[in-house]
């Protein structure tokens, strides 16, 4: 039954997108004049409206015979930015060019996007949030979770965007808007343009190849300046470990050469200055370093946490100062993995680009998170802990960082209406909750 129900939902999906490109506002209420007064008008001896259902049906067969007519010979090349993001608009160019051999005006724009139906595997394991609420009817055939995930999957919300008049072998620019709904890679797959019949009901397209992705990054909301009380730590490789690889340490002084000293340490300049040989001494480096570390052992029925975790963690990624000092990102997926931003390496927009694909970890324990983060504590400064629940594991896990002497400030994501269960108050440990909804607030109180 649920496969049927999958196949028909996918066949009825199909019927309303072609019908919402292929109609014009007054083409779809034409349309629905039709169905109307084919309903009404079943009995042509007492009503009239079989006249306007046949009136109807021939403007809208003539509409569709003169969409038939549009032949355009098109090429399309975008100038899109490098990254998007989720939930502000991303505005950029399209080239339009005539290739063909007339005029060709009156035409629109539209993205073409990777087909958003998910598959029989998703439908089935998915649950929309707040489902359970919903009546018995709609929990049992599932459409309203559909819809859901559609627009889940979707991407992203483009705008029509009109073309202007292109003369043969000339080339116009058009301006294109959407808005990113997720992070992640939004592809697009081409271009179609419309054209609409003199009657303005029907659109003709011509649908041009121009595959193209743009990364969008995940959300990011304001974050006040947060002071971990941690102190600088030794760091093996000094500075050298944020800026090139292999150990070395911060430079101190000149000094007289020592027999056994290196010969890489040799200052030749001052050697040749002063006559005698002359080494560079080094001390140990001492500086602050942040974990950020992402909790991704989320539920599945519950997608909304986790993306709100993933934009918490973006937040604070961007808002860390990272001149003179180290920042640890942290999770697990496939695998355990740390990368490492400020002083040197990578930047905080690299950090932005790691967290655009990450992805909820279902096939691990949380203890593979713990072990990765603990090995690490003798280099911490400090760390900021983003959840997706507040249980005994996680509990353990930041009192064990707590005790090995790294300042934490736990984050916990919560849905809207449940509370944290907070029983280790007493201990100093209650986390800082954070309801989905309501994320710019909880953080603005920190």
């Amino acid at each position: 039954m649920r496969r049927l129900l999958f196949r028909a939902f996918r066949g009825t999906w199909v019927v309303q997108h072609w019908l919402s490109r292929r109609f014009t506002r007054a083409g779809s209420l034409a349309l629905g004049g039709v169905l109307a007064a084919a309903v009404v008008g079943l009995d042509t001896n007492r009503t009239l409206a079989y006249q306007a259902f046949a009136f109807l049906t021939a403007l809208l067969a003539a509409a569709l015979l003169a969409s038939l007519t549009f032949r355009a010979r098109l090429g399309v090349r975008r100038a899109m930015p490098r990254f998007g993001t989720a939930g502000e608009p991303l505005r950029y160019r399209v080239m339009v060019r005539n290739d063909g051999r007339r005029v060709q005006d009156g035409l629109t724009l539209l993205e073409d996007t990777e087909d958003p139906r998910p598959s029989l595997g998703e439908f089935l394991v998915a649950r929309e949030p707040g489902e359970e609420r919903r009546n018995w009817f709609d929990r049992t055939v599932g459409y309203p979770r559909w819809m859901w995930l559609i627009e889940r999957r979707r991407g992203a919300r483009f705008t029509e965007a009109p073309v202007p008049t292109v003369r043969p072998g000339d080339e116009v620019e058009v301006r294109v808007e959407t808005l990113p709904l997720r992070r992640g890679r939004l592809r697009l797959v081409g271009v179609t343009v419309a054209r609409p019949d003199p009657f303005g009901l029907f659109r003709a397209f011509v649908r041009v190849r121009a595959s193209q992705s743009v990364l969008v990054l995940p959300r990011r909301y304001p974050v006040p300046e947060v002071d971990l009380p941690g102190t600088r730590r030794y760091q093996q490789g000094g500075v050298a470990l944020a800026a090139s690889v292999g150990d070395s340490e911060e430079f101190a002084s000149l000094r007289d050469y020592r027999p056994g000293d290196p010969l890489r340490r040799i200052h030749w300049r001052s050697w040749a200055r002063a006559g005698k040989p002359i080494v560079k001494e080094y001390q140990d480096e001492f500086f602050v370093r942040h974990a950020l570390v992402l909790d991704t052992f989320g539920r599945p029925d519950l997608p909304g946490v986790f993306e709100e975790a993933v934009s918490v963690a973006a937040s604070f990624a961007v808002a860390i100062p990272s001149q003179d000092s180290l920042l640890d990102l942290m999770f697990v997926g496939p695998e355990a993995y740390c990368f490492t931003a400020g002083r040197g390496l990578a930047h905080a927009d690299r950090m932005l680009e790691i967290l655009a694909g990450v992805e909820p970890c279902l096939g691990k324990p949380f203890a593979a998170l713990r072990g990765a983060v603990l090995d690490r504590h003798a280099e911490l400064s400090g760390a900021i802990v983003v959840l997706l629940d507040w249980d005994a594991e996680r509990r353990a896990f930041v009192e064990a960082l707590r005790g090995a002497g790294v300042p934490t400030l736990t984050l916990v994501i919560t849905p809207p209406g449940r509370p944290v269960n907070d029983r280790l108050s007493d201990a100093g440990l209650a986390p800082y909750r954070l309801e989905v909804g309501k994320i710019a607030e909880g953080l603005g109180r920190l």
